[in-house]
């Protein structure tokens, strides 16, 4: 039989594994021949030191699985082994046996307290033995599994971890693409300015706001949410943007060049309708988006809008009052045969258009109070003094403070109309 631990394999029996190292320490010579005959009977490789400091100079270089320990030993007795045997630095675990004459309750609760796992009374019963032997192997096999398992999670959670960081990364940089969709935060007109507000809820969002000029003496406005969060509602709202883009009129679906080489504007529920049509037909999605465009005449404040289910625009007159517009009507890209209504008004000068999503109106208060339509009025009479992007700052300041932290639970976006003189100089 070998008795160098390092020449032993693992040896299956009855389904088990055993373990490859058992150390017998004892100051009996006789008692450590009794012992390894048995283990070495059994398969196991044994590895014996007549002293608890011989033993820990072992260990130390090749840790044992199982330890089998006489109590009384000179130098060093089994309790001052054992604890030092726990203060080692190993990776598996170390199963240890006390050998004793002691059966009293109290030297087992000193034993324990020591870092025993079982105990053998002298003289050993080799029945008595293997038992504790089976023992210790099923919870060396626990552990052994428990430790694999927890190395695979570890494993696994650094790669999720690198997964996440890039993830991260990309998300970071799709946020900053998506604010680019926002070209101009704000423009003068000689007259009249429009200011926008984009803030998305996570690092990506379904919202999107912007304007395109339709000619000389008339611009579009429009907000746009596409339903849900995250990577697939900030992809929709790339592709509305190129519907709806500034740059490239002729992509422009609301757009179209009359016969003297001029551009005009559908009309905005017709501009629904197609988008509607589009969502259903072309696109092939299960997303679909609330839409509010606005056609204005920075001449003479003529607006004609679209609601398709976005929240209802404010207009707030020279004087501080504020009406809603618009019927609610239906988002776009659920039903094929929608009809989208147009709203008209008129805004005089010093009146101004308030366009906002619902996570202005939806803003919730930390005891669950939205802040409703009642709050955005009080919010519009509050910053009635503020223009443009002041405005609008002062706006994200008043929902955090209103919603009680910083970070917004939906997307905030806004569009801010205000329409202070006619146009001049017009071709």
């Amino acid at each position: 039989m070998p008795t160098a631990c390092e020449s032993i394999s693992v040896i299956p029996e009855g389904g088990r594994l055993l373990p490859r190292c058992v150390m017998v320490v004892d100051d009996s010579r006789l008692q450590r021949r009794i012992l390894s005959a048995l283990l070495n009977r059994w398969g196991y490789c044994v590895e014996e030191a007549e002293s608890a400091p011989q033993a820990l100079e072992k260990c130390s270089i090749n840790p044992p699985d199982i330890v089998i320990s006489d109590w009384m030993m000179p130098q060093m007795n089994g309790l001052e082994f054992c604890r030092a045997f726990r203060r080692m630095q190993r990776d598996t675990y170390g199963y240890f046996i006390l050998l004793t004459s002691k059966s009293q309750s109290l030297e087992v609760v000193q034993g324990l307290d020591a870092g025993a796992d079982d105990f053998l009374t002298k003289p050993v019963n080799g029945d008595e033995l293997r038992a504790r032997l089976n023992a210790g192997e099923r919870v060396l096999s626990m552990e052994k599994e428990l430790v694999d398992k927890n190395a695979l999670l570890t494993s696994t959670l650094q790669e999720l971890q690198t997964l996440y960081d890039s993830l991260d990364s990309d998300l970071t940089e799709a946020r900053k693409l998506q604010q680019s969709l926002v070209r101009e935060r704000f423009r003068d007109f000689g007259g009249s300015q429009i200011s926008l507000l984009l803030r998305p809820s996570g690092h990506v969002g379904g919202d999107l706001v912007g304007f395109f000029p339709i000619n000389a003496h008339r611009i579009a406005a429009f907000a746009i949410d596409v339903a849900g969060h995250g990577v697939a509602s900030a992809l929709m709202t790339a592709r509305l943007a190129g519907f709806l883009s500034s740059t490239s009129p002729d992509q422009n679906v609301a757009l179209f060049e009359s016969e003297y080489g001029i551009y005009d504007a559908h009309p905005p529920e017709e501009v629904a309708a197609q988008l509607n049509a589009l969502m259903l037909t072309e696109l092939e999605t299960e997303t679909y988006f609330t839409l509010l465009l606005a056609d204005i005449d920075l001449v003479s404040g003529d607006v004609r809008l679209v609601q398709a289910g976005h929240p209802y625009p404010a207009v707030q007159r020279a004087d501080g009052s504020v009406e809603f517009l618009g019927r609610g009507g239906h988002p776009v890209g659920l039903f094929p045969e929608a009809r989208f209504e147009p709203v008209v008004t008129r805004l005089a000068p010093g009146d101004r258009l308030f366009i906002s999503s619902d996570g202005v109106t939806e803003c919730e208060s930390p005891d669950g109070k939205m802040l409703d339509t009642d709050g955005l009025v009080d919010l519009l009479g509050r910053n009635r003094s503020l223009r443009g992007p002041d405005f609008m700052e002062s706006l994200v300041w008043d929902l955090a403070r209103f919603g009680g932290e910083q970070e917004f639970s939906d997307d905030v976006s806004a569009v801010l109309f205000e329409f202070n003189a006619p146009k001049c100089n017009v071709d």
